[in-house]
């Protein structure tokens, strides 16, 4: 799993079956307490997540069986933080 902002959403009205009902939203990773640590990509939500929200993002084989459904999924949102604690480290992420 990796740390990741919500920067956007994805509106995609057809969709493969897996996909149906789902929102697709754009995740930067980030590194604690924040900072960007990679390039964009599209996840699928599992849980409700808004933009600017940090989110705990599961990718591959994991990510595939976060949604439930055997199809094209390469990253599910699995989380939304609240906090995150790091002793020693000023600052952190989340809300």
């Amino acid at each position: 799993m990796e740390l990741a902002q919500v920067v956007g959403s994805v509106v995609a009205t057809t969709k493969t079956a897996g996909l149906e009902g789902r929102s697709l939203l754009v995740v930067v990773p980030v590194e604690v307490p924040g900072a960007a640590s990679g390039p964009a990509y599209v996840a699928v939500d599992r849980v409700g997540a808004g933009v600017s929200e940090v989110v705990l993002v599961t990718r591959g084989s994991a990510a595939r069986r976060a949604v439930g459904a055997d199809n094209e999924v390469d990253a599910a949102v699995v989380a939304i933080v609240d906090r995150i604690d790091v002793p020693g480290m000023a600052g952190g992420a989340g809300n």
